[in-house]
């Protein structure tokens, strides 16, 4: 079984993205690993370049910044690093800028692997999500939170990024029949600095927006302050080894009362049905389970 990683990244050290974590977290599952690196402000190519492993291969990439509708240029960078890896790979594991895998759960994603990888009609497995948010001490358990999506598709040659590159489609845009896998993808990609993530919102936003309506948001990101989320619950478990390092690094401080629940009736509701029964009500699933 061969397995390529990818990934894309621009500007990781201005907007503070553990993408050298995200990378070194899926490593020991990769034969290679490609990463589309776009031109930066900072010195991202050289953070790349520093990772020590004879797996990673740099492709250069440009960023058509003309590309504002749905963040298409997310999906554009995905698919470059994708038509890059190896093409008698069996897997390609797909992992974004401020995602990471727990080392505990690499056994259970070799195993799945292994064992659809003679099934066709197996077009990617499904991993579970945990979103960090504020502080590495609390996640996020609102319905805003997607709980699942596909990060490791088959290499067939038929398979690009949907939209923003959350998740992958068929050419023909068909959603790909995937299998569930016990394991979870941390993303960090709320847990910043406060005037870090106030910068990378105000900016990154002109991929889904137009320059009037990102000139508001930057007004309203002024004041930016973690304590405006709706519902929030502490995080009992341990984080990725991978990890450590930053989380020690961290020099600011945010504490929540997981007790305030600002939710509408409605979403009070569907999230008592929810965690009485599992079920999401109405959820988004960019997927096919089989």
């Amino acid at each position: 079984m061969k397995v390529s990683g990818f990934s894309f990244i621009r500007n990781a050290l201005q907007y503070d993205y553990p993408i050298v974590e995200a990378i070194q977290s899926i490593l020991p599952l990769c034969d290679e690993f490609v990463v589309a690196v776009g031109r930066s402000e900072d010195q991202t190519l050289s953070l790349i370049q520093s990772i020590q492993s004879d797996k990673i291969r740099i492709i250069e990439t440009v960023w058509d910044d003309s590309l504002r509708e749905g963040g298409r240029v997310l999906a554009v960078e995905t698919d470059k690093a994708l038509a890059a890896i190896a093409p008698d790979a069996d897997w390609a594991f797909y992992i974004q800028g401020d995602e990471v895998v727990h080392e505990k759960y690499l056994p259970a994603i070799r195993d799945a692997m292994k064992t659809y990888k003679e099934d066709a009609q197996v077009e990617g497995l499904l991993l579970n999500y945990q979103h960090f948010y504020g502080s590495y001490r609390y996640v996020g358990d609102s319905r805003r939170w997607y709980r699942r999506e596909v990060r490791i598709i088959r290499n067939n040659g038929n398979v690009v990024a949907y939209r923003d590159a959350q998740g992958f489609r068929t050419r023909d845009n068909r959603k790909l029949n995937v299998k569930p896998v016990d394991a979870t993808v941390y993303h960090y990609g709320w847990v910043k600095p406060p005037d870090r993530q106030a910068d990378k919102l105000s900016n990154f936003g002109r991929y889904w927006h137009n320059d009037e309506h990102m000139a508001q948001t930057r007004k309203e990101l002024a004041g930016f302050d973690y304590r405006g989320v709706d519902s929030l619950a502490l995080f009992e478990g341990t984080h990725p080894a991978v990890m450590q390092a930053r989380i020690e690094r961290m020099n600011w401080q945010f504490d929540f009362d997981i007790r305030q629940k600002k939710l509408s009736l409605k979403n009070r509701f569907l999230k008592a049905v929810e965690n009485l029964t599992g079920w999401r009500i109405g959820e988004y699933r960019n997927y096919t389970l089989v």
